[in-house]
């Protein structure tokens, strides 16, 4: 597309949100670009593939794309069926982006890196809601070009973006140097990634699901590799939130997971350690040196390897010539940030919401998906769709349907938080988008 074309709206993006995104717009006969940087749709879900979600397939499918799909000969999975990471993309994003409606409208290996407002930078306001936006996007030859369109929606995730380890948000000594032995989100341990984890001492962080998951998938390592250790830290000691179930949680195989790990930390099968926050990494001759206070007590431990499962931020460097209004602790959109600050709301509180939570000074710009969650956990795809359904009727003038809410949230009592602890599988793991946290 040349600059002097006009796109009348642009997704960011191209995981489940993102399609519905461009499935709703299609049925509000508004054309959509999905740009996508990975070089298939679904990539950031595609690297943790190997995790089967919470959420079953009922609450995984859009309903605006299934319609597209069923058109197209589709038949839906088991509703009551746990998928895989690998499943949702095989199964579900791969057949919609193959489907003539939104074949045409997906860009890969194209990368957005900035969103403006045509001539106007961000200080400058005449006649600023009258202008186009702007969206400069990258193709994998490096070559640059400029979108112009009447709309924008970032559904683009979290997932690049992990958090660091240290407690205030930034990496603690010796995390950067030591990089190439630390993991950031959900290693494949017995796949994939084995070799890196197969009779290694290894320390994994984080009070989540996605913590629990990599944890039971190195003990069930352990069993064919013996030598295998697995050191679990806490940032709090909350630990009966993440592991005690909840009568009230319809999402069963999360409280499951929290079961199997409860049932490991009783029986000895791997060293807890809570509260833990780590201080320094050391390289050593024979792995690497952490120091670290534990439960206030200075203590040493020598690991070979480290995951980071402490959940992910948002990026907002490609949005800074936009207006926006953002929360400043939760990072999320101002208006939908107290619903699902994780230190008052759990997931099972998070209302649905649409198009007036998501809104920004710049008028049709949206933050949608687990990016719009900023930094809090809990995210559930179902959320998403509502999002971008409200938004789609906003943009095509409905404003009755824009603002009616058709969608009942499973409950899930188990993911109430007091901290970051509990962190999004991303790309809602767990995503660019899973179903729940993980």
């Amino acid at each position: 597309m040349n600059q002097n074309e006009i796109s009348s709206a642009v997704v960011i993006g191209a995981g489940p949100v993102g399609l519905s995104a461009a499935a709703h717009l299609l049925a509000r006969n508004i054309q959509p670009i999905v740009i996508e940087k990975g070089s298939a749709v679904g990539s950031a879900i595609s690297q943790w593939g190997h995790i089967r979600v919470f959420s079953p397939w009922k609450y995984v499918i859009d309903q605006q794309l299934r319609v597209i799909l069923e058109n197209n000969g589709w038949q839906a999975p088991d509703p009551e069926g746990l998928p895989t990471g690998h499943d949702i993309v095989e199964q579900y994003l791969q057949p919609a982006a193959s489907t003539p409606e939104l074949a045409s409208a997906i860009k890969l290996q194209t990368e957005v890196i900035a969103v403006s407002k045509h001539t106007h930078a961000k200080s400058f306001s005449k006649e600023r809601d009258q202008a186009l936006f702007t969206v400069h996007i990258k193709h994998s030859d490096g070559t640059t070009e400029v979108i112009l369109t009447q709309a924008v929606i970032d559904a683009s995730g979290t997932w690049s973006n992990p958090n660091p380890i240290g407690l205030d948000g930034l990496p603690v000594p010796g995390e950067i140097i030591n990089k190439d032995a630390i993991w950031y989100g959900l290693p494949d341990v017995v796949g994939r990634n084995k070799v890196d984890y197969a009779g290694k001492r290894v320390l994994v962080l984080g009070g989540g699901h996605s913590a629990i998951n990599i944890i039971l998938e190195l003990l069930k390592l352990q069993k064919r590799y013996p030598e295998t250790q697995a050191v679990w830290g806490l940032r709090t000691n909350h630990l009966e939130k993440l592991l005690g179930g909840g009568i009230n949680d319809e999402l069963p195989a999360r409280q499951e997971l929290g079961s199997a790990a409860k049932s490991a930390v009783d029986n000895g099968q791997l060293d807890l350690l809570a509260p833990f926050a780590i201080e320094k990494i050391t390289h050593t001759s024979s792995g690497l040196a952490i120091s670290a206070t534990v439960a206030g007590q200075v203590q040493f431990i020598e690991v070979d390897r480290i995951v980071v499962a402490a959940g992910f931020r948002p990026d907002l460097s490609i949005l800074r010539e936009l207006r926006l209004d953002l929360d400043s602790i939760v990072e999320a959109p101002a208006a939908l940030a107290p619903l699902i600050d994780p230190n008052l709301h759990s997931c099972g509180t998070v209302p649905p919401h649409g198009y007036r939570e998501l809104a920004h000074p710049d008028k049709h710009f949206f933050i949608v998906g687990m990016k719009a969650y900023g930094r809090a956990p809990t995210f559930l795809m179902l959320t998403g769709y509502e999002q971008v359904r409200s938004i789609a009727a906003k943009l095509a003038g409905d404003e009755e349907a824009a603002t009616r809410v058709e969608l009942v949230l499973p409950k899930t009592g188990v993911c109430s938080s007091e901290s970051n602890e509990l962190d999004c599988c991303h790309s809602n793991t767990i995503s660019n988008e899973a179903s729940c946290c993980g």
